[in-house]
């Protein structure tokens, strides 16, 4: 078990199982299942991300570096979350980038009643050790427990 501590976008406390992607997230095609088609576990759809394609995000911790692709990607998240496909929380080892704290900070902020915890800035050690299946529990202050 190991403890990280990380900066909060969006507040709040689950437990969940991790999905780990190593590569950054393409926000638009790895959820794009979920929000044209209909995939309620959010199957990743991006085959370049091989850590996380054909895997479910939804109610999972889904662990990365950071978000990449679309300028779409705050809304894709914002709507995921408005259709309750969203993952328990979003883990980044390095800063969120602008696209991706939009779109959570809007789902947290306009959604009632969903929540998404997104924490950054944990550090590469986090990602290092963070593997598929980990039980991850974060906490309001920003405190992530994988084990």
């Amino acid at each position: 078990m190991r403890e990280f501590k990380g900066r909060v976008i969006a507040s709040g406390t689950v437990t969940a199982e991790a999905v780990v992607s190593h590569g950054g997230l393409n926000t638009l095609a790895s959820f794009q299942k979920a929000l044209q088609f209909g995939d309620k576990n959010a199957t990743c759809g991006d085959q370049n991300n091989p850590d996380l394609y054909n895997k479910q995000m939804a109610g999972k911790a889904l662990c990365l570096p950071q978000t990449i692709g679309s300028t779409t990607g705050g809304l894709v998240l914002y709507c995921a979350c408005a259709m309750k496909r969203q993952p328990a929380c979003m883990l980044f080892s390095k800063p969120i980038d602008s696209l991706a704290a939009a779109g959570s900070i809007l789902a947290d902020v306009w959604l009632d009643d969903v929540t998404m915890p997104v924490i950054d800035n944990l550090g590469d050690e986090f990602l290092e050790y963070v593997k598929d299946g980990m039980k991850i529990t974060v906490k309001e202050d920003g405190t992530v427990i994988a084990e």
